[in-house]
C-alpha cells in the first residue's frame, strides 16, 4: 500500500529491467529516487494527469509555435532528450534521472516504449520530453527547454500525435504549476489506476504517433 504520508511512496528495491517497469506502468507505478538511494516506487493520490480534450493553448504559445522557426520531431533523439533532462536545473546541484535510469528507458525506446518529442531550432535541439507509451496511455516523465516554451510546443506536438492514434490523456505524474497552465489537473489515484488499466489493454499504433503513417 503507498504511503500517502511519504508522498505516495509504495516499496523500495527490485530492478529496472524492462519487463519490470512496464508492469509498473501499467499499474500506475513509477521509479523515482537519488543518487546512493534504493530504487523507489511510487503511486501518489492525487495523479497529475492532461486529459488532452482539455490541452489549454495559451495565445503567447501558439503565436510562438507559429512564428519561432520551430521544428517538431518524434523520436529522433531521444538520448539526446533524456541526457538533457538530466542535467540539473538551476539552482540544483543533482539529478534524479541517473545514469542506469537512462539506460533503463533507453532499453524501453530500443523495443518500442518510450518515445521522444522534441523542438528543434536552427539545427539545434532547445526542448523536448520523453516518456513510457504502453497501448493508448503516455506516461510523461520528464522535459527540459533552452529557449522559452520549448517544451511546452512539444508537448503539444505530442498531444496531437498521440490523438491521432486513440490516447486521451498523459500521465503528468506529480502537481506543477508549468503543467497546470497546459491544462493539467490531479484526479484520485483510484480514477487514475482505473483509466490506465483499461488504456494500456488496447494495441498501440506507434507509427500514428511517430508520423510514419499521415
Amino acid at each position: 500500500m503507498a504511503r500517502d504520508d511519504l508522498g505516495g511512496v509504495l516499496a523500495a528495491g527490485a530492478d529496472l529491467s524492462p519487463r519490470r517497469l512496464l508492469d509498473a506502468y501499467a499499474r500506475g507505478i513509477f521509479p523515482w529516487y537519488s543518487q546512493d538511494d534504493p530504487i523507489l516506487w511510487w503511486s501518489p493520490d492525487p495523479r497529475m494527469v492532461l486529459h488532452l480534450d482539455e490541452l489549454h493553448i495559451s495565445h503567447s504559445l501558439a503565436r510562438r509555435m507559429r512564428t519561432a522557426g520551430f521544428e517538431m520531431r518524434i523520436n529522433t533523439a531521444f538520448r539526446d532528450v533524456i541526457r538533457k533532462c538530466a542535467e540539473p536545473r538551476p539552482g540544483h546541484s543533482g539529478t534524479w534521472i541517473l545514469p542506469e535510469m537512462i539506460d533503463a528507458y533507453a532499453r524501453l525506446h530500443d523495443i518500442g516504449h518510450a518515445l521522444s518529442a522534441e523542438t528543434w531550432l536552427n539545427g539545434q535541439l532547445v526542448g523536448g520530453l520523453y516518456g513510457v507509451l504502453i497501448g493508448r496511455m503516455f506516461f510523461g516523465e520528464s522535459m527540459f527547454t533552452r529557449v522559452p516554451d520549448a517544451s511546452k510546443a512539444a508537448l503539444v506536438f505530442l498531444a496531437g500525435r498521440l490523438r491521432l492514434a486513440g490516447a486521451p490523456m498523459i500521465d503528468c505524474q506529480q502537481q506543477t504549476r508549468h503543467l497546470a497552465t497546459l491544462g493539467a489537473r490531479p484526479i484520485s489515484r483510484e480514477a487514475f489506476c482505473r483509466t490506465v488499466a483499461a488504456l494500456v489493454a488496447h494495441p498501440t499504433n506507434v507509427d500514428l504517433i511517430v508520423g510514419r503513417i499521415v
